[in-house]
């Protein structure tokens, strides 16, 4: 891994963005596929608005085209057998990962409110109706990603939940969708299963709002159509930050970073120490333990986009790291909670070094799906209140609008709207 001071990192930490890297391969592919050269977000504006136009029959176009596959939907009679075939163990698993994050989100509050205040002022929180999920293909068939998401709106109230995912779907994908507790699901992939979730067509319901991490297609897509549609974020490599001191073992920050690197060639996996010891031995495992995991090229591809960085000590690192917001952060130090506090912008914190990242993404509780690319700095983990929305009801007793009206006038003529002042003054005589 490459090795940075605090000052070579810290512009490269505070300048981040969305990035996905056009290889020429990708470009290659975009070329053969639409017969002209086009950059991905102009072949993504393509494909969703052709869905958006001409439903089914462009819907069945790009995926026979892009995935090779007309779209499908999968009875869940189908889910069901995939369950019950499941091996044993990893059933078992899938249930206690079930159990944990249906446990965590229950515990959110829902909030709204009622006050008896000049009269009634309330708020009503009302889950969505219908949202779409989408659980990438790709490489490695993502369940806990359906868990994930789906779970969170079930504990919501969400009214009916779609799930999205690429043509000849994995098994392991229909048994987590019938035990996290989803409605329907597509097989259906990239930007055109965006645009038929955010537009319909006469066999996919249009949806409220789109969440689920994806590919580079697919956060295009998501951007393209928001507005016409909610989605949750906008999801760019993931990346893990790990803080650690003298304490830290690291074999285990090792294997913490390699677990990272291994998602995608994108990904960023980045370790910050005041110890030189063990960012020398971490550098070291790393190499070590890399030899021999199935994914090395991949790993070799990612771990060039994070590095191993020397501060001054934990709280520059700790300075760096919310300059940064990473998706996750790793306190692996002698005292975590003694430094929690100092966290302001992060997707998830993971507190000492038995918190391994790779438990979050499984069972640990919380979504995995966490702000990328710095948005951490304003937005949060998936969570319960994106599937729930807030109506103020304002119910005034006439004293009350009596005695409002006439302040009310005043600040609606110094914005120059005479007539919302004549409506207010109305009910102040």
């Amino acid at each position: 891994m490459k090795r940075y001071t605090a000052d070579e990192v810290r512009p490269r930490f505070d300048r981040r963005k969305l990035r996905f890297e056009a290889t020429p391969e990708l470009l290659k592919g975009i070329e053969e596929r639409f017969g002209e050269p086009l950059d991905p977000a102009e072949a993504v504006r393509r494909v969703v608005r052709d869905v958006e136009a001409r439903g089914d029959e462009a819907l069945d176009f790009w995926s026979e085209r892009l995935d090779g596959s007309p779209v499908y939907e999968v009875p869940k009679k189908l889910w069901r057998e995939a369950y019950d075939t499941l091996d044993y163990e990893l059933r078992e698993a899938l249930e206690e990962a079930r159990a944990r994050v249906r446990a965590f989100h229950k515990k959110e509050p829902k909030g709204g409110f009622l006050a008896a205040e000049d009269g009634i002022l309330a708020q009503l929180v009302r889950p969505l109706s219908r949202v779409g999920v989408y659980v990438p293909g790709g490489s490695a068939p993502l369940l806990s990603t359906v868990l994930m998401t789906v779970i969170p709106a079930r504990v919501a109230g969400v009214g009916e939940i779609i799930v999205a995912t690429p043509p000849r779907p994995h098994p392991g994908i229909l048994a987590a969708a019938w035990a996290a507790g989803a409605d329907r699901l597509f097989a259906m992939g990239g930007a055109q299963a965006i645009a038929a979730l955010a537009y319909g067509t006469a066999r996919v319901p249009r949806v409220d709002k789109i969440v689920g991490p994806g590919n580079l297609f697919v956060t295009l897509a998501k951007k393209e159509v928001f507005g016409d549609v909610g989605v949750e974020g906008l999801a760019g490599p993931t990346e893990t930050l790990i803080v650690a001191d003298e304490s830290a073992n690291p074999t285990l920050l090792a294997a913490d970073l390699l677990a990272q690197a291994e998602h995608d060639r994108y990904a960023e996996p980045w370790l910050l120490s005041p110890s030189e010891a063990v960012l020398e031995e971490t550098a070291r495992e790393v190499e070590r333990q890399a030899a021999d995991l199935p994914r090395r090229r991949v790993i070799e591809r990612a771990l060039e986009n994070g590095g191993l960085v020397k501060t001054k000590d934990l709280a520059e690192a700790l300075e760096l790291a919310n300059l940064y917001a990473p998706e996750h952060l790793c306190l692996s130090v002698e005292d975590p909670y003694a430094w929690l506090e100092k966290v302001q912008n992060a997707g998830g914190v993971f507190l000492g070094e038995h918190s391994g990242e790779a438990l979050g993404d499984y069972i640990a509780g919380p979504s995995h799906v966490m702000p990328t690319s710095g948005t951490a700095r304003y937005t949060a983990a998936l969570r319960v209140g994106d599937f729930l929305k807030a109506i103020p009801v304002v119910g005034l007793t006439p004293e009350a609008a009596h005695r409002l009206a006439k302040p009310a006038a005043t600040l609606a003529r110094a914005e120059g709207l005479e007539a919302h002042a004549r409506a207010l003054e109305k009910r102040s005589t």
